[in-house]
């Protein structure tokens, strides 16, 4: 029973050490790029694996990095299956984060300009669900979904270890980017490249 309690406070002690929240600098200690593929998003997939999701995409191959649910910051059901088809972002981020509030209208724009063509998915992680509502709120960060990871499952499964950082999936559930975008800047461009 003592390492239930131990674990979960080393791993988020280990989690914020980990973090360059507010350099801003783009520099390798605010969290170097990574084009190579995690764990988590390999597109290996079971044969049955395929989801219909409720809007027309029956029988799209679900990848394994999509294939997990969580809890949204307002408190609904999400399944990530739903994400399935298209390509993806997840923003990995911390409500009390200067430079996660300095992403989050660029994000937004993102999430608008390219609604339909892929994904975009906030995941909230490094504090308390009302902390999460209260960043999303302020930042006007709320046309697009954000999940309230405050387990650090999510984060887990992607293998993030800092906040402001962003993982791109293509359509087939591969990463194709991960890595600090100060600002969001070169977010369109990369979200333009992988909806062709």
């Amino acid at each position: 029973m003592h390492a239930r309690i131990l674990l979960p406070a080393a791993l988020a002690a280990a989690l914020l050490t980990l973090t360059a929240c507010g350099s801003g600098d783009g520099s390798a200690s605010a969290g170097a790029a990574r084009t190579s593929p995690s764990k988590a998003s390999s597109p290996a997939q079971s044969p049955a694996d395929s989801y219909d999701g409720g809007s027309g995409s029956q029988g799209v191959k679900v990848p394994e990095a999509l294939d997990f649910s969580a809890t949204t910051v307002d408190g609904k059901p999400f399944d990530a299956k739903t994400l399935a088809g298209k390509p993806t972002v997840l923003w990995f981020w911390a409500p009390w984060c200067p430079t996660c509030k300095g992403q989050a209208a660029e994000t937004a724009k993102v999430a608008a300009d390219y609604q339909g063509k892929a994904n975009v998915v906030g995941v909230a992680g490094l504090d308390k669900n009302a902390a999460m509502r209260g960043f999303v709120a302020d930042t006007g960060a709320g046309s697009f979904p954000h999940l309230s990871d405050e387990k650090g499952e999510v984060w887990k499964r992607f293998e993030v270890t800092q906040q402001s950082h962003y993982v791109i999936l293509d359509q087939t559930g591969k990463t194709v980017y991960e890595g600090v975008l100060p600002g969001g800047k070169g977010l369109a461009a990369k979200v333009a490249a992988v909806t062709g």
